[in-house]
């Protein structure tokens, strides 16, 4: 089993959100309470948020990929303060809890290897996962929701 990390955003980040009020494409913040039944992924400590909890909700402009694949991917932080998610080989809550994701695995160039994409149910990630992660070519993964495509968490190796 290749061993690995899922890669919250930067506390730095979470904390620029919540102090402006303002994401990284300039647009305010919004704020919305979480509810039962609803998916309201933190990007920070890569859990789902409680029904009653305070989000906020804006566009983040992702460190990888560069270039051609690189995109902004709106996503939800807890309005107060939570722990970054430090865990490994342990896949994020928000992940497992998702009813469809997309694998998407990138080179050392920030080239997508298709051939190692995959779409699946959260629950089912391992397997696909661990493929990508197994691949000489791969450098890191991101998984993402695979209906509005959200960037759920980046995904890199650890090593032993």
């Amino acid at each position: 089993m290749t061993r690995f990390r899922c890669v919250p955003i930067a506390t730095e980040t979470t904390d620029r959100f919540r102090r402006t009020g303002t994401d990284d494409r300039g647009n305010g913040i919004r704020r919305i309470e979480a509810t039962a039944g609803g998916q309201f992924p933190c990007r920070h400590c890569l859990r789902l948020a409680e029904p009653g909890e305070m989000m906020l909700l804006g566009s983040y402009d992702l460190p990888q990929p560069l270039g051609i694949y690189w995109t902004p991917s709106p996503i939800f932080l807890h309005e107060t303060d939570c722990p970054r998610s430090e865990t490994v080989d342990v896949v994020a809550p928000i992940v497992r809890a998702n009813p469809l994701v997309s694998i998407r695995a990138y080179d050392t160039d920030d080239q997508c290897l298709y051939d190692l994409g995959q779409v699946c149910s959260g629950r089912d990630v391992v397997d696909p996962l661990q493929r990508a992660l197994g691949d000489p070519r791969t450098r890191f993964v991101n998984i993402h929701t695979a209906r509005p495509g959200c960037l759920l968490t980046h995904v890199e190796r650890v090593a032993d």
